[in-house]
């Protein structure tokens, strides 16, 4: 009796939250590799209640073919929270979009923009930008499998193609298939010739570009991504007309900078963080991932940016970087590290 109320109260929790994941989507941090795991995610959402947050990309073969369900991990403490898929054979996304929608997730977004050669490989990410009709097949077979949002993420083209020609086809082409949401990746991406940290700062930023595709297609939730590095710039494009912002690497490093203020500014309610208080609100999650067998360091390593720019950020992070990986490392290493910040600020 006991499991089963658990079980519905567990319910009504994932449902209460999932009617505000397009409001969320107002600001969101996107999803990136081997940094917005469940751990990462867990603090973001202790700096912003309201924040749409991103799992790193789950490729479908991992989950149909691989049976890696485990990649599917998250808690109703994340929430709002979105899966990002990659793949690119419908049938298969249909059975990793169920997969994804069993296991709770407010929305599921298909990856559309990733540069990556082993992206490539799998014949999805950025390069199916050059088949805007196998992505829309791709969408309407993993919209028959849930009731959950189905979203996309792309960039403006890839390689040669003219991105004023090209971005508004394939937008059309989205909206035709029933997407009502899409993130844009404000550049290029080049396949050959540029690493994917090229890709993310090389090709140049065409933001008026997408800001004309939200005059072009009001009807559709967009989003903007590419180069946002502050909260003013984000609160700059929403001044634009554009939906939403997704911020990548500036959430990550500087996260208590982008999103401490983002539910009062994004979102017109509740009250700034304190990183440091998050600290604290850390320690028993750390706790319980310690007691399970898991390592201090694959929870602090996501924390070293929390006070980027303060007094006692450096000595912040070096104590963790030097002692977060030795035997018995705990709260209390955590506590050690806090005291650099604490003292610097008296």
């Amino acid at each position: 009796m006991q499991l089963k109320t658990q079980a519905t109260e567990r319910n009504v929790l994932i449902d209460n939250k999932k009617s505000n994941v397009s409001k969320a989507a107002r600001l969101s941090v996107a999803p990136m590799m081997d940094w917005t795991d469940r751990h990462c995610r867990y603090l973001h959402r202790l700096l912003s209640r309201n924040t749409l947050l991103y799992t790193e990309m789950v490729t479908a073969p991992a989950l149909v073919r691989g049976g890696a369900v485990h990649l599917l991990d998250h808690s109703v403490d994340e929430y709002p929270v979105a899966l990002q898929l990659g793949g690119s054979d419908p049938q298969e996304l249909a059975q990793a979009t169920k997969l994804g929608a069993d296991a709770g997730y407010d929305e599921i977004n298909l990856n559309v923009g990733c540069p990556s050669d082993r992206v490539q490989s799998g014949t999805f990410g950025a390069v199916l930008m050059k088949a805007p009709e196998l992505v829309a097949d791709c969408v309407r077979a993993m919209q028959t499998e849930t009731d959950a949002e189905i979203t996309v993420k792309c960039r403006i083209g890839v390689d040669d193609q003219a991105p004023e020609e090209v971005l508004p086809d394939f937008i059309s082409r989205m909206q035709d298939a029933g997407i009502k949401r899409i993130s844009i990746h404000a550049r290029k991406a080049w396949l050959k010739g540029l690493s994917p940290k090229e890709n993310r700062d090389v090709p140049p930023l065409d933001y008026p570009l997408v800001y004309q595709m939200k005059r072009d297609f009001p009807a559709l939730h967009l989003s903007i991504n590419g180069g946002v590095s502050t909260l003013e710039e984000a609160l700059a494009h929403l001044a634009h007309g554009m939906d939403g912002v997704m911020i990548g690497r500036a959430a990550y490093h500087n996260p208590t900078d982008i999103l401490s203020t983002a539910d009062r500014e994004i979102y017109g309610m509740g009250a700034d963080t304190d990183p440091i208080h998050v600290v604290h609100q850390m320690l028993p999650y750390i706790e319980t991932h310690l007691t399970q067998g898991g390592k201090l360091n694959q929870i602090t390593r996501h924390m070293l940016g929390l006070f980027a720019g303060k007094p006692g950020a450096r000595a912040w992070r070096r104590y963790l970087s030097e002692h977060a990986t030795t035997r018995g490392a705990g709260p209390d290493t955590v506590l050690a590290a806090l005291q650099n910040v604490t003292q610097a600020a008296v």
